[in-house]
């Protein structure tokens, strides 16, 4: 049975295939952008605790360019705020990502099972 699975299970099997790395490519942007949030938060937290007088530099590509301190405040909160709302959208995704994996896993098993001679819902392996 194993080389003849019917179209329609390779066809669910294909899609879970693409369903695990759909879900590893957003597990993987959703770490990366964690990641990010944590430094991001950090560097609020430090910038918070230091004199609004004080000397403060941006890196930009290569370059430190000068900034003052509300300038630097402002882009560190809303580059927190933008990440938050990343973060929760690939919650969101990789929610919907399990569920759809999880119900195609279980069409595709149950597919298997009625086409392994018609056992019903006693399962595999009757006698």
């Amino acid at each position: 049975m194993q080389g003849s699975l019917p179209p329609e299970a390779q066809e669910k099997l294909e899609e879970l295939q693409n369903l695990q790395e759909t879900a590893q490519n957003v597990s993987e942007q959703k770490q990366s952008s964690e990641t990010a949030l944590n430094e991001a938060q950090t560097a609020l937290t430090t910038l918070e605790e230091i004199d609004g007088d004080s000397k403060m530099y941006r890196e930009v590509g290569e370059l430190l360019i000068e900034t003052d301190y509300e300038s630097a405040k402002d882009d560190l909160e809303e580059k927190v705020e933008n990440l938050e709302v990343r973060v929760e959208q690939l919650t969101k995704q990789e929610t919907r990502v399990q569920e759809k994996f999880e119900s195609l896993q279980e069409e595709l098993q149950q597919m298997l099972q009625g086409g392994a001679g018609g056992a019903g819902p006693m399962g595999p392996g009757g006698a």
